[in-house]
């Protein structure tokens, strides 16, 4: 039994798979990059609102940063909603934001993959007591 090429041949047949496998490991690291910008977009969002002055330099402030934080990210929403809970804004209190990002998954990994997914973060943040008073 002559086996001469084969190894050639089962290489030229796994190549296909084994680059498929590689572009999806690629889209899912790229996914979780993703994911992992809104979050950090939903932590700068709360942050940046708990030093503002007052609720409504808070909501602009939030939306501004997490807005920055998603373009310095990379990260291209389809459409973005940016919620700062400013309820509770008093020394001692707490501030709340919300970052939900619809992405295009061709968008995310550069690849020809149809669909789009929303993500969504949220994160509280303490208000900062020795931030000052508003005169």
């Amino acid at each position: 039994m002559n086996e001469r090429g084969s190894a050639t041949l089962e290489l030229v047949l796994l190549t296909p798979l084994l680059l498929l496998m590689l572009l999806f490991v690629v889209f899912l690291g790229r996914l979780g990059q993703a994911r992992n910008d809104v979050d950090r977009a939903a932590r700068d969002a709360a942050r940046a609102a708990s030093i503002a002055r007052s609720p409504l330099d808070a909501d602009a402030a939030g939306r501004a940063a997490a807005a920055d934080t998603l373009h310095s990210g990379g990260v291209s929403c389809r459409q973005m909603d940016v919620t700062v809970d400013t309820s509770r804004f008093a020394a001692g209190g707490d501030v709340a934001a919300t970052v939900s990002c619809t992405v295009d998954l061709a968008d995310v990994a550069e690849l020809a993959v149809p669909g789009s997914q929303t993500m969504t973060a949220s994160f509280t943040e303490p208000v900062d007591t020795f931030r000052g008073a508003q005169p």
